[in-house]
């Protein structure tokens, strides 16, 4: 396994992540990106904790995915399953795994700055932090085929996961109203659904 991590995570985070995994007993699983999330924990029925994870990111999205995840454990291992998913324990616990990692040595100078600003209040998905997911988006892996909507011009054509086509439209309070092609109607969609440009014919 501390073999297969130096192909996912900055070589200086490989060593302590291992020892996270293995002190927690933890089943690590890489997988086909899956769209909806970057990664999961679960508590499986035999009690062993299984964290998946996308093949497909970045070594420094990997490694906070991986910590994100981690800390779903430890805090349901110390305050109980009865806590919100991500309530205060489990911010409080994911800062304080993660502020050994915040370093020069792991992670690049300019993207250091903003994740130190995300980790004075990490949010339940740090894609809805404009400027980190700006800045992480600079170290992603191949060629760039989807786009957050807010990325995208007005009027640009966009298709979501499930095929629909829309014409991106004008922001409306905290997201944009955007026109399906197909049936006309209007919908208000989420600036950070990642989506694939559509180029016109």
């Amino acid at each position: 396994m501390e073999a297969i991590l130096y192909k996912y995570l900055p070589s200086e985070a490989v060593v302590p992540c291992f020892e996270l995994i293995k002190n927690l007993g933890i089943y690590l699983k890489i997988v086909n990106e899956r769209q909806s999330r970057h990664g999961d924990y679960q508590c499986l029925p035999n009690g062993q904790h299984k964290i998946t994870i996308n093949a497909n990111l970045n070594k420094y999205r990997f490694l906070m995915t991986l910590i994100h995840e981690i800390a779903h454990l430890v805090a349901i291992e110390k305050y109980g399953k009865q806590i919100k998913p991500h309530g205060n324990e489990w911010k409080t616990t994911y800062q304080a795994l993660m502020k050994p990692f915040l370093r020069v040595e792991i992670f690049p100078a300019e993207l250091l700055s903003y994740l130190i600003i995300h980790f004075q209040n990490p949010s339940a998905s740090s894609d809805t932090d404009v400027h980190l997911t700006l800045a992480m988006r600079q170290y992603d892996n191949g060629e760039r085929t989807k786009y957050y909507v807010f990325e995208l011009p007005t009027d640009s054509l966009f298709r979501t996961d499930d095929g629909r086509v829309f014409r991106k439209g004008n922001k409306k309070i905290k997201r944009y109203e955007c026109l399906e092609l197909a049936t006309g109607k209007r919908f208000v969609i989420q600036p950070h659904a990642l989506v694939e440009l559509v180029t016109p014919s």
